[in-house]
């Protein structure tokens, strides 16, 4: 029987290769770290519903959020801050947005929440109102009116608001459903309730503007961005955005002009335009936010806030900011 050898050769150039081996460091598998535990990869759905004054700025930071995560589904719904609260609260959602301080009640079910924007709630009519270019226009209308058409509930004609003859009644309109625009608005007429305000319910920000749209006579409230077209930057077609004569000195002031979202945003932020209507706008959850949605919400607070004024909301100062985002860590 004949013995088999190796050649020498080989085996000096295998044991060179294995002692080669033996010296290069062992890279961790793809989605391990060192240690050889799993790396957390932000994963999962967010269900969101809510307030119709943030979903635009929330369907937005939600598509950029995606792009960077994108193992991550964020659903975005809108239905009203009363809604989004309720939701949250009951656990049908993740987050609720929520377009008015957090009630007492909401607090003591467990209701936490973060700022995250800034808008307001602004008067609109019909541009094709009696007397809005023989007056109204250069007038504004006082709070006191605001007063009498939606919680006094006071039989006006637009001649008695605006000066002059016209008979044409004022058709008052509000919000069906329970929203922060109507608390706000209420809150700014007296601090009331939405369930104080008079007027024809209508569903939604996009229903009323579209109701005022439609009848000459109406007077509603909507918030910033469904008040102006967000392309061009003045009021949305078929509506005027009535401003408020704040000092009552009977004229309209520089700062007191919405004829353009330019003009309200900086009314709003020079606080010449009141607050309320003018508001924060939060996202509420349940206890704490967790996983994948308290992500969403502390990108939001950082590296989404570039996003704000693109889409046409107003930014929280930076100090505010920060103290949401200890808020958010529990800090």
């Amino acid at each position: 029987m004949k013995k088999r050898f190796v050649p020498v050769l080989l085996i000096v150039l295998l044991g060179l290769a294995l002692a080669a081996a033996g010296c290069q460091k062992t890279e961790p598998a793809a989605g391990k770290n060192e240690g050889g535990k799993k790396s957390a990869k932000l994963s999962g759905t967010v269900k969101i519903s809510g307030a119709w004054a943030l979903y635009p700025m929330v369907v937005k930071w939600a598509e950029e959020f995606e792009k960077i995560n994108p193992d991550v589904r964020i659903d975005v719904s809108a239905g009203g801050a009363g809604k989004g609260a309720a939701d949250a609260l009951g656990g049908l959602v993740d987050i609720g947005m929520v377009s008015r301080g957090i009630k007492p009640e909401e607090e003591s079910q467990g209701g936490f929440w973060v700022a995250v924007t800034r808008d307001a709630v602004l008067p609109t009519i019909s541009d094709g109102n009696p007397v809005l270019w023989k007056g109204l226009a250069e007038k504004g209308i006082k709070r006191s009116v605001f007063e009498d058409l939606w919680i006094n509930d006071k039989k006006l004609t637009w001649g008695e608001i605006a000066g002059g003859d016209d008979k044409s009644a004022v058709a008052v309109y509000t919000r069906s459903d329970a929203c922060g625009a109507a608390e706000s608005w209420a809150k700014y007429l007296g601090d009331k309730k939405q369930e104080d305000l008079k007027g024809t319910g209508v569903y939604g920000d996009p229903g009323v503007a579209e109701a005022v749209k439609k009848d000459i006579n109406g007077i509603g409230y909507n918030n910033l961005n469904y008040a102006y077209d967000p392309s061009t930057g003045l009021p949305v077609s078929g509506i005027f955005i009535v401003p408020i004569d704040v000092n009552e000195n009977g004229k309209v002031d520089p700062e007191e002009d919405l004829k353009t979202k330019k003009k309200a945003i900086k009314a709003i932020v020079s606080g010449a335009y009141p607050s309320p209507p003018a508001r924060d706008l939060n996202l509420l959850t349940k206890g704490e936010f967790k996983g994948a949605a308290k992500a969403f919400v502390d990108w939001i607070l950082t590296d989404g806030q570039k996003y704000v004024e693109e889409v046409g909301y107003i930014k929280l100062p930076a100090k505010q900011l920060k103290e949401e985002q200890s808020k958010l860590e529990g800090k």
